[in-house]
């Protein structure tokens, strides 16, 4: 460890790491020993989180578990609402912004509100749940984003995701490193998901991380990639057929502006430079960042500076929500800004669905309420 980030700053951080490890480990020991106690719901509870902060694809994962499980459950969806401006339990509803519910809840809300998908927003989980359910008393599953530690409430079934390249076990604690809690947390996980594999993984490399992980038996471990779809316009009314993103028609003499504001843009990066022929030009923000409008005229500086044939700005869908909601954002470029969506994709890797899975562990460890 010293050796891959320098002897000052593990002579600094590293003791700091322990500090924090001996702290996450007295909280634990509390929840184990019921000193701070747990609530078990009566319907089933899907716990989605990581063990490091940030970047691991907590909420297409989420989105994913309602996707595949959306016609046999009545779903409400609960999140803490990072970085919104409100405060408490909040429901998403039609006159919801970014800024209310947070960008992910909101984007989650817009994709499925139209399935009867309840989606709500608050800091303590047990309160949250017990708000959605005297609203809407028909649910009967809840899924939970970004939830491991949030350990007040008993899941039915947790699953825990780690990157591809940014493995648990390769990890230390904060802040010396990106962990939230030690590797062996891993141990109260049902199902351990490692997320943005590369398309060209093997038999061997599966092989080789279920050894690694060296999970309990019950425990699955599955493997997961991006599927990024079309592009999708950010202000469709503002699109004209001359300015319309053609994935198959740009060429080495057409330039995107990527701008991104998420933990880890890498995946996104590497997706633009591969599939489309076009020159790539990055402004980076950091995770969740709120765009200012300074933050906008530096896009627009950036996009008229570019040289091409044709130009576009595209950006991440989790970015989209905050820049098709921001006033600022330059007119004159509504016409070329696009988002490409994801979808989480399992790789075949000899191991059930995910959606058997899930239903296999709510049958075994919940009651499903008619």
């Amino acid at each position: 460890m010293a050796r891959r980030k320098g002897l000052i700053p593990f002579l600094i951080l590293y003791p700091l790491s322990l500090l924090y490890g001996l702290g996450v480990a007295v909280r634990n020991m509390m929840f184990d020993k019921g000193i701070l106690k747990q609530r078990k719901f009566n319907i089933p509870v899907i716990a989605v989180g990581n063990l490091t902060v940030g970047g691991a694809g907590k909420t297409p994962h989420s989105e994913h578990i309602i996707e595949i499980l959306k016609g046999e459950y009545r779903i409400g969806l609960l999140s803490r609402g990072y970085k919104r401006n409100t405060k408490g339990f909040v429901l998403a509803g039609a006159n919801s912004r970014p800024q209310d519910i947070g960008d992910e809840p909101y984007q989650m809300y817009r994709k499925f509100s139209h399935d009867g998908v309840m989606v709500a927003v608050c800091e303590s989980r047990v309160k949250g749940i017990e708000t959605m359910l005297e609203l809407n008393p028909t649910l009967n599953l809840i899924v939970l984003d970004d939830a491991f530690q949030h350990r007040y409430v008993k899941p039915t079934v947790s699953v825990v995701l780690t990157e591809h390249n940014r493995p648990v076990y390769n990890d230390s604690l904060l802040p010396y490193g990106r962990l939230r809690e030690p590797a062996r947390a891993l141990d109260r996980a049902d199902v351990v998901v490692m997320t943005k594999c590369p398309d060209e993984m093997k038999p061997v490399d599966f092989r080789i991380f279920k050894e690694t992980f060296n999970l309990f038996p019950f425990q699955k471990l599955l493997f997961t990639r991006y599927k990024y779809l079309l592009p999708k316009a950010l202000f469709p009314e503002n699109v004209i057929p001359e300015s319309t993103l053609d994935m198959g028609g740009l060429t080495r003499e057409d330039t995107l502006l990527a701008v991104t504001g998420v933990a880890n843009p890498r995946p996104f990066i590497r997706y633009l430079r591969s599939h489309y022929k076009a020159k790539v030009k990055i402004l980076r923000f950091e995770d969740h960042h709120n765009f200012t409008n300074s933050d906008m005229q530096s896009i627009l500086r950036k996009y008229n500076n570019m040289e091409g044939r044709h130009r576009y700005v595209v950006t991440t869908e989790k970015d989209a929500v905050r820049l098709a909601n921001n006033p600022y954002f330059p007119p004159q470029l509504r016409g070329f800004a696009y988002y490409i969506p994801i979808a989480v994709e399992q790789i075949q890797s000899g191991d059930p669905p995910l959606a058997n899975i899930l239903r296999q562990l709510i049958r075994n460890q919940g009651s499903i309420r008619s």
